[in-house]
């Protein structure tokens, strides 16, 4: 029996027209035993989804996020001054907003990523039991963010040397919002709770450590007994201890440390114990990106009259952090979802939330929706941070 090579031309060109044809019959169909398990893992696929479609649809009570939507967004934040949180909102949106378009050129910022945008704001306008006012706020916010993605890119130079400086501002403002003070009535940080206490306490966190790893990582690599030393001592200490006696010994022993007049909040220890905690795998992490700088890039920068500053500053430290951008958001993103150990130091924050409602006695029973819901709250957060870095990286290469 012999095959008819007509079809073979005819199969070829079909594959050539039509790239995504191709494309499935070299990675999933090359083989008999390739097509077998595409086709069960396509069975068992399509089982899982129609199950958890099942449930959501038929079987899941999601009444307990709606009735508790404020509480895993805000906690027990005063209703009537909703209107600051929402503030804190369009500031950080519309600053990230222009951030991503400056460093990310229009051609990457589509109309199709701008229409699927708007889509996904008039789907959460429609299906969230929100107010009206809330839904003007998401609406406004919505405006602001598009103008960021949009005109962020347009005015890059005459935005970008202001941008350091307006985050900087903008994070005593979101402070004074949400705490109060300075004509503002006071809240207190008790009342921070859900995923504003979960945000605020990963995104200071963060950019607190960032500084402090990259001190410790040329601490750890510098030709000063002392410094290096010391360098190895915390690094090595820190790692060696897990992160939940680090926040017990930041909640109890910090005090002891500081004067007795001074009584320090329990979210600024959380954050002492979060930062000197990241600050020790950040340093590990932008080692390994110093240590891949050749030795003769320095040598030369030296021979060119550079002093020790300027060689670490305007030669070293851009090519290591390049190198290490992955291994920094994934820390990053560790650090974020380790924010859920704060519920065991007495911090309501996004999983502590979700432990009091279900303690409520309609929701006891309630646990795959709550936990799906924060569940997809982290993965969303989590997983913009990795696409923000692969697209860092793709332009730092071009």
């Amino acid at each position: 029996m012999t095959s008819n090579p007509k079809s073979k031309i005819v199969l070829n060109v079909a594959e050539v027209q039509n790239p995504k044809l191709l494309w499935l019959r070299k990675n999933l169909f090359n083989t008999w035993y390739n097509s077998l398990l595409t086709v069960v893992c396509l069975v068992l696929l399509f089982w899982v989804v129609r199950g958890i479609v099942t449930w959501a649809t038929t079987q899941a009570q999601w009444a307990v996020i709606q009735v508790n939507l404020p509480l895993f967004l805000v906690g027990r934040f005063p209703q009537t001054l909703y209107w600051r949180t929402w503030i804190v909102l369009a500031i950080a949106s519309t600053l990230g907003a222009i951030t991503v378009g400056i460093f990310f050129n229009k051609q990457q910022l589509t109309k199709r990523k701008i229409y699927f945008f708007a889509f996904i704001t008039g789907v959460l306008l429609i299906f969230l039991p929100l107010a009206f006012t809330a839904r003007l706020w998401l609406l406004l916010i919505t405006v602001l963010l598009v103008a960021g993605f949009w005109y962020g890119g347009k005015f890059t130079k005459l935005i970008t040397p202001w941008l350091p400086l307006l985050w900087l501002v903008s994070f005593p403002v979101i402070l004074w919002l949400l705490g109060g003070g300075f004509g503002l009535q006071s809240v207190s940080t008790n009342l921070w709770n859900g995923l504003l206490l979960t945000l605020l306490m990963a995104a200071t966190s963060i950019v607190l450590s960032f500084p402090i790893g990259v001190l410790l990582a040329l601490g750890r690599t510098s030709n000063l007994p002392v410094v290096r030393w010391f360098s190895i001592l915390y690094i090595e200490i820190v790692r060696g201890v897990p992160l939940i006696g680090i926040l017990f010994l930041a909640q109890i022993m910090l005090p002891l440390f500081i004067s007795a007049d001074v009584r320090l909040d329990r979210v600024v220890r959380a954050i002492a114990g979060l930062v000197l905690f990241s600050a020790a795998y950040m340093a590990e992490n932008v080692r390994g990106g110093l240590q891949s700088v050749p030795r003769g890039q320095i040598e030369a920068a030296k021979a060119l009259g550079l002093n020790t500053a300027f060689v670490v500053l305007f030669i070293i430290l851009p090519q290591a952090l390049r190198t290490v951008i992955p291994a920094i958001v994934g820390q990053f993103i560790g650090l974020f979802k380790d924010t859920s150990l704060l519920s065991l130091v007495g911090l309501v924050e996004l999983t502590g939330i979700a432990r009091s409602i279900l303690a409520q006695p309609q929701f006891l029973d309630r646990y795959k929706e709550v936990y799906l819901f924060i569940g997809i709250i982290y993965w969303i957060f989590c997983y913009s941070m990795s696409l923000a870095s692969r697209r860092l990286e793709r332009q730092l290469n071009n």
